[in-house]
């Protein structure tokens, strides 16, 4: 008589659970994607069509005739390559100053920086919007990108891979006479290459997609970035317009996808090293 295989069936059940998750986080851009390529007809087609019967690679082009889309693109490269600079030259030396000093008040500024990290940007737009209004930012790109210049959460991940990292290695640097700065710039920043790409990637897809906070703080067409240039599409083509809106989605999305493709091994070994999961 055979015996019920249990490890076969943990095997089974295990690989259709990660079958459906795939299939859930997977299908939507299938869709979009899918879409991207079908005409007017098919997208109105029920049951609805999952392969288009012949792609029509002009949507693009009709989606980025339908607006100033370049000028889009430009003002969320701007936006974007800025924040990510702007906090890795203040998120290195905090992380490395909460990981390796001892000083007054390090846990209590350390807590706030985690509180900081908790408060969603809708709490505070209202009076960031009032002071970015008093110093006469809004029709520029900058309140789009001063109110984030620091990431909590690249600050508190920075820090617990600085925390790893031997004393030893930092006290023979210093009485080799190398400055703090030498020592952050030689030792600490080669060192944390899979945490610093791991940020960089986060904060990259946070702000190439963000749209509630554009939205709040652009009033004129030079300074909106690519989210809204694409949301513009469903008032510019009209709502059952979904090729030509989800062509322009496909083009939002595939800076993301390059961005992922090049830092998705350092985004594992910063993970795994650091002992966050």
């Amino acid at each position: 008589m055979k015996t019920f295989d249990f490890k076969a069936v943990r095997y089974s059940l295990g690989f259709i659970l990660k079958a459906v998750l795939l299939m859930i986080f997977v299908f939507p851009f299938l869709w979009m994607v899918s879409t991207s390529l079908q005409t007017y007809k098919e997208t109105l087609t029920f049951p609805p069509t999952l392969i288009p019967a012949w792609p029509q690679w002009v949507n693009f082009a009709e989606a980025m005739q339908a607006g100033p889309f370049l000028m889009y693109a430009r003002n969320s490269v701007i936006i974007t390559v800025s924040i990510i600079l702007l906090q890795l030259i203040i998120m290195v030396p905090a992380a490395y100053a909460f990981a390796k000093y001892k000083f007054a008040g390090n846990k209590l500024f350390f807590g706030m920086v985690l509180l900081a990290f908790m408060i969603p940007g809708q709490v505070t737009f209202i009076p960031v919007y009032m002071m970015m209004g008093d110093w006469g930012l809004i029709k520029t790109l900058l309140p789009q990108i001063i109110p984030f210049m620091s990431n909590a959460f690249g600050i508190f991940l920075l820090r617990q891979y600085f925390m790893q990292v031997p004393e030893e290695i930092i006290e023979a640097a210093r009485l080799d006479n190398a400055s703090e700065f030498k020592l952050i710039w030689k030792i600490m920043i080669p060192m944390s290459k899979s945490a610093l790409a791991t940020i960089a990637l986060f904060s990259f897809v946070s702000h190439w997609n963000e749209y509630f906070w554009p939205l709040i703080m652009t009033d004129t067409t030079a300074i909106r970035p690519l989210t809204i240039g694409i949301a513009m599409l469903r008032e510019t083509e009209g709502i059952s317009h979904w090729h030509i809106i989800m062509a322009g989605n496909v083009v939002l999305v595939v800076p993301i996808l390059i961005m992922y493709i090049i830092c998705s091994r350092q985004i594992v070994r910063a993970f795994v090293y650091s002992g966050i999961k």
